[in-house]
């Protein structure tokens, strides 16, 4: 049976937990809730993981224990070690291109600037993996991208969030089991 490997972006720890760089982590809770399963640490891979079936589909969620940018390796690993092929993994993650409240799905492509998937890409030696885009917008005046992306979510982004993170939850349930070209028509807008 088919494994599909859902990958959260982020970075681990409390000081992270609530910044717009770790969108990949509040969807992963958001499926691990679904899936009424917590996180349990998987020392060969170096992530922390959940196991079961999401709409009926065997499913792996995963999150490198790593900084994002040193998330590629632990990935692999973990794809490895379930024996995952790469367009069976779905990576969520926070996306600057894309306005805030926002979704995009895709597969394949570069990793602009991101220094998670641009880990992931190299360490798989290939960029053919689904992602779901969560779309953060571009920082507000002159503050730098680095900063923009580590800082909290704004209050009336928080307002949202809730909202946008169940979207992209119900988004990679529908890509694992309607497929890319019927998730896009329903949620890429």
């Amino acid at each position: 049976m088919t494994v599909w490997l859902i990958a959260g972006l982020g970075n681990p720890g409390p000081a992270y937990a609530a910044t717009r760089h770790n969108a990949g982590y509040l969807v992963t809770d958001a499926l691990a809730a679904r899936m009424g399963a917590s996180w349990k640490p998987n020392r060969k891979s170096r992530t922390d993981i959940v196991e079961g079936r999401l709409a009926g589909e065997r499913v792996v969620l995963g999150r490198a224990r790593s900084y994002m940018n040193e998330s590629g390796g632990p990935l692999k690993a973990l794809a490895g070690f379930f024996d995952v092929d790469p367009e069976h993994i779905v990576v969520v993650h926070d996306e600057l291109d894309i306005d805030f409240g926002r979704l995009k799905l895709k597969l394949g492509g570069g990793d602009n600037g991101h220094n998670g998937l641009k880990s992931l890409r190299g360490s798989l030696g290939t960029g053919d993996f689904h992602r779901v885009r969560f779309g953060i917008g571009r920082p507000p005046g002159a503050q730098t991208v680095h900063d923009f992306v580590l800082k909290p979510w704004s209050s009336v982004e928080k307002k949202e969030l809730d909202l946008n993170v169940e979207d992209a939850a119900d988004a990679v349930e529908s890509l694992i089991t309607r497929g890319l070209v019927e998730t896009q028509s329903a949620f890429n807008r």
